[in-house]
């Protein structure tokens, strides 16, 4: 099914949180392509007019109903996914901030099907999208400094 950001003429910029409580991590289960089934973080696309720091607050309440407080930048993806003709059918870059858990408990929106708090070591093994474990390793680190 596409959409309005399938074979973009230029790339979205999105944000997600890595949000650390009780020395855990919030990791979700996407619930839809793409990423269908897919540990992640929670985030989304950065709206026109929205800082940073609004647009992953925003994505988090959205997705989780969940509020957090957005510390640093721990890192960034680039998701590019071509298609069976090497179109390139999505590209992302996601700018993943370092987040402290303020209130609340994961309440799912329609994206996620799954959210779990996990020690970070627990992420070997997990079917993640790319790098999550680096993300949030640097996500740790940006919060102890």
């Amino acid at each position: 099914m596409a959409d309005q950001r399938s074979y973009p003429q230029r790339p979205f910029l999105a944000v997600s949180a890595a949000i650390v409580r009780d020395g855990k991590i919030l990791v979700v289960r996407r619930a839809q392509p793409p990423a269908q089934g897919v540990l992640t973080l929670p985030g989304g696309v950065v709206e026109v007019g929205e800082t940073l720091m609004e647009a992953v607050a925003r994505e988090v309440r959205e997705e989780t109903g969940m509020a957090i407080a957005p510390v640093a930048l721990a890192g960034f993806r680039e998701a590019i996914v071509r298609d069976p003709q090497d179109r390139v059918e999505r590209h992302f870059v996601i700018l993943c901030f370092a987040s402290r858990w303020q209130a609340g408990e994961p309440a799912l929106n329609e994206e996620l099907s799954e959210a779990h708090w996990l020690d970070p070591a627990d992420l070997a093994g997990l079917q993640t999208t790319p790098g999550l474990a680096e993300i949030v390793a640097a996500a740790f680190e940006r919060l102890a400094g």
